[in-house]
């Protein structure tokens, strides 16, 4: 190249500006949010450089795999609980936490199946009743709390076939391997082999939080922005067109 093309080709190098590095973020997320987060980080995608992975589980089981060290850059939880446990052992700035969603409870059956369920004690008359697991699966544990309220756990455990997660119990459902399930109405509405039998009232069931944080221990600065793009305004017609009910910020 001549020396003059070389004098007028400089500037224009070092004018270019810097190429941005895409960072890999991978959100542990609540089995019920599967479709939701997956449309949002495609979304997310395609306006970033960044690349969005997920680990979709039970949050109980999901949380246990952060404490044990799993990497990952932040944690969205279908409950508080499991949230503050990461918090009280570091591993999470309550600074940073937010309260994004909610959801309702529903009782489903197979679709052609006759069951008829006008009110939850009709589900004493069944044999099986899957559950995300009672003990620890956010959806099992709201469950659960909802029917002890009513008096029906006592009568009801040992009807209950508990499963990993909550899309576990669903697929239970589905299968006829449990003649109903209490599941999120959000996971009823992506299936056509159920239907919902009885829908919970919001106000008699625990409140149902999804809770969002970027874990401590990420130093990655796409991690914190993607998690800000979920908790924002403009993801919230997303969740609202999946079921899901958009908490007011603060």
């Amino acid at each position: 190249m001549k020396p003059v093309a070389l004098l007028i080709l400089a500037p224009i190098l070092f004018l270019r500006p810097p190429a941005v590095a895409a960072d890999d973020v991978l959100v542990f997320a609540a089995a019920s949010l599967t479709e939701v987060l997956r449309e949002l980080g495609a979304s997310y995608e395609m306006a970033h450089a960044d690349h969005i992975a997920f680990n979709f589980g039970a949050s109980s089981d999901l949380a246990r795999q952060i404490t044990a060290g799993a990497p990952g850059d932040a944690f969205f939880s279908a409950d508080a609980a499991r949230m503050e446990e990461l918090e009280q052992a570091g591993l999470v700035d309550r600074g940073e936490r937010r309260n994004v969603l909610s959801n309702v409870l529903v009782i489903v059956v197979p679709r052609d199946a006759k069951t008829t369920i006008s009110e939850p004690s009709d589900l004493q008359t069944l044999r099986t009743i899957a559950l995300a697991n009672p003990e620890a699966a956010p959806a099992g544990v709201y469950a659960k709390k909802y029917l002890g309220s009513l008096g029906l756990w006592e009568p009801l455990k040992a009807k209950v076939v508990p499963t990993l997660d909550v899309r576990a119990a669903l697929a239970a459902v589905e299968a006829e391997h449990a003649e109903a399930g209490i599941v999120y109405a959000t996971d009823a509405a992506i299936s056509k082999k159920v239907r919902v039998a009885f829908r919970v009232p919001r106000e008699q069931a625990p409140p149902i939080v999804y809770t969002l944080a970027p874990l401590a221990r990420s130093r990655k600065p796409a991690a914190r922005a993607f998690v800000g793009f979920l908790a924002s305004q403009g993801a919230a017609a997303t969740y609202e067109r999946h079921g899901f009910i958009v908490l007011p910020a603060g």
